[in-house]
């Protein structure tokens, strides 16, 4: 364990309340949550660990359990709704430590199913999701009030969510009942000192961009500032927020959208547009450093097809520089005479033959097929990522330092963990940079990008094909204009392309790809299920080449099989296979689409992303070896460097977490040599991001040390925290002789009001809100209704989002109908967002006209179909808690019992507490309300007068009569039964 990590576990313990540890983040909240669980006892009670939002974190605690102390066999089990209550009661009191849902535990509390005396405390593992009106906040503060001894420790380690909105630390404080601030930044003393006493080596390369590249950052800046300099003049939105620095960052989207959230509806289209454009800039931003130029490319045109006719940032004046220079990158147009074709130049138009090659002696024979002198040719420009060639230079240095050491290849393979066992770890950010590079390692660079080109070229081929499949069953004679009969034979991509050079451009990349799929057939390629292609993500089709054997064939650039890279890389997987299990869960289509053709059947696809190499071939073909290389994705959090305990490691995308990690790493491990490489783009935003990201955490460091200095925790007599409800419970706390100026000297106790809440419903923030206003939830599995305030009131929630669902699915009607037939009053609570206006659209939106898409529409044939349903807005939480208050004043409390029977039917079918009556075949009675003559008035007593249709289709005129109140309405029915069904004769 490192040192500081003991500090702050002594200043937990010191304080019997517990604390708040806010730390930098990478600084292993994991392992020191694990500490702290290795030094609970069973003695003291039971641990119970709210469920942290990411599981990662949470597998990551029981990873480091399991490596502390092996001997620790007491690892946290899960406590589920699965489990019936008698056995969780059983395991509250065992003594042991569980992560539980707060779900679960808020209603085993307000159920007394949970034995309070027997918890030591709580550990609250995301304390920067909190809010005052959380689940969290809700069990803390009915836990407090049932057990004053026990702790209650929170962590977080994003302190930049911990500085969000006004006192947020403070409010945090108040929410969980605790006194103590525990602050941990990289800067603080203790853990510079201790990090920085034996640091790493560290190798810094800058890697110097290419000139498109530089042109496509600068090009995609500009167009950022502009979308920012058009979202200023709004005026809706702090200016200070609004600069290409903080637009980097992934919040930036959650800053501008919080800020916007309340007038969200009444911002014009262009408003709203430019929030979406600001996120896909910043994709782009970080696509460039991390992908290659073919996908980059296919990025882009996934863009123009979807964004062109509303995106604004695509008519900004520097964006068709992005596009131009990506194509750039990629292939340029020129004449087959070896002339460069001017692409601004309007005299050629001539419709121009294409071809590509792959190979030399494919571009041989397209030289020879299109010698003719207007005729144009796709030259390959293929433009490799300059980290590629770095990553091989420091890769090949690394293999050169380790043979001068006297290190043999076998005692790379040996299985001891504990040697210096030369592991190179090559850390990327996501699973498709991982197995792009490796494939480069293993492979070539060139031909790297020669599949990724082929790829590309295919899948226009393939859209160009599902286009004529459309067309070959139509009809020679169009019935209509457009693509929907097969008229237009081209893509979107070449309609949005009006010029001749566009469509010359196009049809050259059909043609190099009709090409190379004919050379591709005659050479027996085997094509697998092209995947649907998600802009730059990887998903496009994969080759596999077919050989004699199910092993799989890697052909190196010579094109000659070579049988010992077949082994190696058998022997490379089967190896890593035992020792990688922590990547299970982490495979995606990504992965499954990229080694669909390099992995046999034999091995799971879910450890491809750990691999091994030795590159057997590449050093005999280049005379320079590699050293066996792992890739990780940064993306998958998991404890890597204790798995692997790496000797080199490679940070090929920069990231702060992860640089914290491998200083905590080196700090643990003093006695081991640890070379670090950084790779950045020199005067890219890549640089720029990270250490705009230092400086943000150090910010928010630095406003919660201020915080800290100024802020007022409210405690008892007792010197227990009092809460945000502190008034509240104080009132509650009172004597109730306290008035003597009222004749007896007594108070009137208030009558408690209770609420019978849905089990489901504690997703939700209200059965907080109403405990605080002093209501007692009950929570059951109700049939009917969420809410009942009282044997007549009945209430059915709905936020905004889940009312527009509930109307589309149907799900509405049907809840509402059952609400109808139980209760005397059903309600139905439309409840709003505080922050957000109180109205579903502007006024602007609203059309006279009965539409089945308007969201008034719907409700008012709602009404319409249910005249008895009350239908309330509520405009927040605390509002709804104010009406719910305000209808039970004059009301009975519910029956628990009979509000969980309601709806459920007892053996003999029965269903009790039928206002209406019904215990019938309802759908009968509805076929019979819906015959001519029968009314509302005279139905029950139709239904009392026979006992079934078939008897009702018997009775004479003069029978109905009486039971229908007269003779036009029996007269009406009688005719309507008698009439003969119309034959088709």
């Amino acid at each position: 364990m490192v040192q500081f990590h003991e500090h702050i576990i002594t200043e937990l313990l010191e304080d019997s309340n517990g604390g708040l540890v806010v730390l930098s983040s990478g600084l292993s909240l994991s392992k020191l949550v694990s500490s702290l669980l290795l030094l609970h006892s069973s003695s003291e009670g039971t641990l119970l660990l709210l469920y942290p939002s990411s599981t990662s974190l949470k597998s990551n605690i029981t990873f480091h359990l399991k490596t502390l102390n092996p001997q620790f066999n007491q690892i946290p089990a899960e406590i589920t709704a699965d489990l019936p209550a008698h056995h969780r009661h059983s395991l509250y009191s065992s003594g042991n430590a569980f992560f539980i849902t707060p779900r679960i535990l808020i209603v085993d509390l307000l159920t007394n199913k949970l034995p309070t005396s027997k918890i030591a405390g709580i550990l609250v593992l995301n304390a920067h999701s909190l809010s005052e009106t959380s689940t969290e906040a809700f069990i803390v503060r009915i836990f407090r009030s049932l057990n004053r001894g026990a702790y209650v420790r929170a962590f977080s380690d994003k302190p930049h969510a911990m500085v969000s909105g006004f006192a947020k630390a403070e409010r945090t404080m108040k929410c969980l009942h605790v006194r103590k601030l525990h602050l941990w930044p990289r800067f603080q003393v203790y853990v510079s000192q201790e990090l920085e006493r034996d640091p790493p080596e560290v190798v810094d390369i800058r890697v110097p961009m290419t000139k498109y590249m530089v042109g496509i950052q600068k090009a995609i800046i500009e167009v950022m500032d502009a979308c920012l300099k058009e979202m200023r003049k709004t005026n809706k939105v702090d200016v200070e927020d609004l600069t290409v620095e903080n637009g980097l960052f992934k919040s930036f989207d959650e800053i501008v959208r919080r800020q916007l959230d309340p007038i969200w509806h009444t911002l014009g289209k262009k408003t709203k547009q430019l929030v979406s454009d600001l996120k896909t800039l910043r994709k782009l931003l970080d696509y460039l450093v991390r992908y290659d130029a073919v996908t980059y490319l296919k990025y882009l045109d996934t863009l123009r097809v979807s964004e062109s006719f509303r995106s604004v940032w695509i008519f900004a004046e520097a964006s068709y520089k992005i596009f131009d220079y990506a194509k750039k990158r990629v292939f340029h147009l020129v004449r087959s005479d070896g002339m460069k074709f001017n692409e601004l130049s309007k005299g050629v138009k001539n419709k121009k033959r294409k071809s590509k090659g792959d190979d030399k002696d494919i571009e041989e024979v397209d030289g020879t097929s299109s010698s003719s002198s207007n005729a144009l040719v796709l030259e390959e420009v293929l433009e490799e990522a300059p980290k590629w060639k770095v990553l091989r230079e420091v890769l090949e240095e690394i293999e050169e330092e380790r043979q001068k050491q006297g290190m043999l290849r076998e005692e790379l393979f040996a299985e001891g963990e504990d040697t210096d066992n030369g592991i190179v770890l090559v850390a990327c950010k996501d699973e498709m940079s991982c197995l792009q590079i490796e494939e480069c390692i293993t492979n070539s660079p060139k031909k790297a990008m020669h599949e990724e080109w082929k790829k590309y070229l295919l899948n226009k081929v393939q859209l160009r094909d599902i286009v004529n499949k459309k067309k070959k069953p139509k009809d020679p004679k169009p019935k209509g204009f457009g693509i929907l009969d097969g008229v237009t034979p081209i893509t979107p991509a070449q309609n949005a392309e009006t010029t001749s050079i566009g469509k010359q451009e196009h049809d050259a990349l059909l043609a190099a790809a009709s090409k190379l799929r004919n050379v591709s057939e005659n050479d027996h390629v085997v094509e697998d299920t092209p995947q649907p292609d998600f802009g730059g993500q990887g998903r496009g089709k994969r080759k596999r080449k077919v050989g004699i054997r199910n092993v799989p064939i890697v052909l190196d650039g010579s094109g000659v099989q070579n049988n010992d890279k077949e082994e190696a890389v058998s022997n490379k997987i089967g190896m890593s296979d035992s020792k990688n299990k922590i990547n299970e869960d982490e495979t995606n289509p990504v992965s499954t689409a990229r080694f669909s053709g390099t992995t046999d059947e034999g091995i799971s696809v879910e450890n491809i992303v750990l691999r091994k190499h030795t590159n057997t071939d590449v050093a005999a073909r280049n005379g320079k070896p590699l050293p066996p290389v792992h890739f990780y994705a940064l993306e998958s959090d998991q404890p890597i460097l204790d798995i692997l305990k790496p000797s080199v490691l490679i940070v090929y995308h920069p990231d702060m977490a992860f640089v914290r990690e491998i200083e905590v790493y080196k700090a643990e491990n003093p006695s081991k040599r640890l070379k670090v490489y950084f790779l950045f783009y020199e005067d890219s935003t890549e640089v720029q991001k990270f250490e705009a990201s230092i400086r943000r955490e150090n910010g928010a460091f630095e406003s919660l040390i201020r915080q800290k200095s100024m802020m007022m925790i409210p405690v008892d007599q007792s010197g227990h925290c009092l809460g945000l409800n502190s008034t509240l419970e104080s009132d509650l706390n009172t004597p109730q002789n306290s008035v003597t100026r009222k004749a007896g000297g007594r108070k009137e106790a208030d009558k408690e009001m209770q609420v019978i809440v849905d089990m489901r419903e504690f997703m939700s923030s209200l059965p907080n809100v109403l405990h605080q206003k002093g209501m007692r939830i009950v929570p059951v599995t109700l049939e009917v209704g969420d809410y009942i305030l009282s044997p007549l009131i009945c209430v059915e929630r709905k936020s905004i989002q889940d009312l527009f669902m509930s109307f589309t699915s149907g799900r509405l009607f049907h809840q509402v109908e059952t609400m109808v037939r139980y209760y005397r009053i059903p309600v139905l609570l439309i409840e709003f967002s505080q922050d957000k206006s109180f109205s579903f659209q502007s006024a602007s939106d609203i059309g006279d006209d009965v539409t089945p898409n308007s969201i008034i529409s719907k409700l008012s044939l709602l009404a319409l179909h249910f005249p008895r349903l009350r239908i309330i807005w509520s405009r927040s939480l605390h509002a709804t808690a104010e009406i719910f208050a305000s209808l039970k004043a004059n009301q009975d409390e519910p029956d628990e019992i009979k509000a969980i029977r309601v709806g459920v039917p007892s053996e003999e079918g029965i269903v009790e507490n039928d206002v209406r009556a019904e215990n019938y075949n309802t759908s009968a009675v509805e076929f019979l309300r819906r015959l001519p003559g029968v009314t509302d008035s005279n139905y029950r007593a139709i239904m009392d007068g026979c006992k079934s249709m078939a008897e009702l289709a018997l009775l004479p005129v003069e029978k109905l009569a009486e039971l229908m109140g007269g003779h036009k309405a029996a007269r009406t029915l009688r005719d309507f039964l008698d009439a003969k069904y119309p034959t088709l004769l």
